[in-house]
């Protein structure tokens, strides 16, 4: 497998023809501003260490460190901040179906979960078709969907989102609508 790096302006990510990816995007107000700019902070610190070394013991250093950050966040989604748009069942639908709408054509999805302050999707890009835009297709098209039908203005969704290479079999059962309390959850769904 042949991987490609890229960057959106913050941590560099890999990515490679024929990959899975787990990926999770979240609405616009859904971490306290304080908790997003702590984020960015600890990511920047661990950033400049990585810089400044290099090598096994410093590269498993910054993904510990890394690891700890997201896992900040993930608690911070899973308890339900923001406006939680997607507990109603309408939103929540405009979501699913903009996941499932070009399945098998730019994308096989594997499994996908809208919860009610963000979304975790696995799945792999077809041939002709990358992460970025896949990623920017669904937002963008639930965003003006969301928007028109609550009758709002203003950013829908982060622009940010974070992905991830999936390398084993337990990364493709991480998404679990009942970590956040969430049981009998109507918005899952494994790709056909």
């Amino acid at each position: 497998m042949k991987l490609a790096t890229r960057s959106r302006g913050y941590l560099p990510h890999l990515e490679s023809d024929g990959a899975i990816y787990f990926a999770t995007f979240r609405l616009a107000d859904s971490l306290p501003r304080a908790l997003v700019e702590q984020l960015r902070t600890e990511r920047q610190a661990v950033e400049r260490t990585v810089r400044e070394t290099t090598g096994g013991a410093a590269d498993q250093s910054r993904a510990t460190k890394l690891r700890a950050i997201v896992r900040k966040a993930e608690r911070c989604l899973d308890g339900g901040q923001g406006s939680c748009h997607m507990r109603d069942p309408r939103i929540a639908k405009i979501v699913c179906d903009a996941i499932r709408f070009f399945e098998s054509k730019r994308y096989r999805l594997f499994a996908w979960c809208v919860m009610p302050n963000h979304v975790h999707v696995v799945f792999s890009p077809l041939p002709g078709f990358e992460l970025e835009s896949i990623l920017h297709s669904w937002k963008s098209f639930s965003a003006k969907e969301v928007n028109q039908r609550l009758k709002r203005q203003g950013h829908f969704w982060q622009r940010e989102y974070f992905d991830h290479l999936v390398r084993s079999e337990s990364s493709l059962k991480r998404t679990n609508p009942e970590r956040a309390g969430l049981r009998d959850w109507p918005w899952v769904g494994v790709g056909s």
